[in-house]
């Protein structure tokens, strides 16, 4: 490990800025983050950057590091610093910029607003009763921990700006571990295929890539999900079946372990 490394950190807010360059002392299993708050306690406090619990569990010190969206808490520096020890850390590109590596990401709750809660009748017994394969099935899902990256890293929304069109991965997967619950009694099929955009997504597997906690976003969520619309706005047979007898927006009765 280099003894000292650069770090150049980009400073400015929505009006613009630059990179500003500072040199920091490394350490044994130091990480991005450390170099941050270093900088931050021996340089320049003015330096703004998100962060809270410091065990990639909180999402909130969401970055890119070299041009890579990153937790910097889990970003070891020798990681990244190459051959020329420079280590460049940027904000999100995605969302607005606030100040330094701060964004503005209250797109993402907003969003989340828009999705319906799980539903339950109320004739289902309680506490309910699961088969194992469904409890597995979205547990994975369970385990984000919403630090954005994937929404960071998704070209729809990045390259394009297709927020008005597209949840995003994030969502995607939300919309999974509640669309799979074998007791959820929603039908979230027409929102995926309308203002979710779930049909937007082109598979390029770039969220599920650079996941923290490894959920499988792309094969476990977004496939499965985009099957679904497809069978059921796409299905020639089902299209002429809804225009003789209408949709009435409610879904079938499923057991426990059928509704995959």
């Amino acid at each position: 490990m280099l003894e000292t490394i650069t770090v150049r950190v980009f400073r400015g807010d929505a009006n613009g800025g630059e990179e500003k360059e500072y040199r920091v002392k490394t350490f044994p299993g130091m990480v991005v983050l450390d170099a941050i708050h270093q900088i931050q306690a021996e340089q320049d406090s003015t330096v703004a950057c998100r962060w809270n619990c410091k065990a990639a569990k909180c999402g909130s010190c969401s970055a890119e590091i070299n041009g890579k969206p990153r937790l910097m808490c889990k970003s070891r520096i020798e990681d990244y610093y190459g051959e020329d020890g420079i280590i460049r850390v940027h904000p999100l590109k995605t969302f607005p910029l606030i100040k330094d590596l701060v964004t503005d990401v209250s797109w993402n709750y907003k969003t989340a607003e828009k999705i319906a809660p799980l539903s339950v009748s109320s004739g289902v017994p309680r506490p309910f009763r699961m088969q194992q394969v469904d409890v597995e099935r979205v547990q994975e899902f369970r385990k984000c921990i919403e630090c954005f990256l994937c929404q960071n890293v998704c070209h729809i929304l990045r390259d394009h700006n297709r927020k008005d069109g597209y949840f995003g991965p994030r969502f995607m997967v939300k919309l999974a571990s509640l669309d799979m619950h074998p007791l959820d009694e929603i039908d979230r099929r027409a929102q995926l295929h309308s203002e979710a955009g779930v049909g937007y997504c082109n598979i390029t597997k770039c969220c599920e890539e650079l996941c923290p906690e490894h959920i499988h976003i792309t094969d476990n969520a977004i496939i499965p999900l985009k099957e679904r619309v497809a069978d059921e706005y796409y299905d020639p047979l089902k299209k002429v079946i809804r225009l003789i007898f209408g949709r009435n927006g409610r879904k079938m009765p499923v057991s426990s372990s059928s509704k995959k």
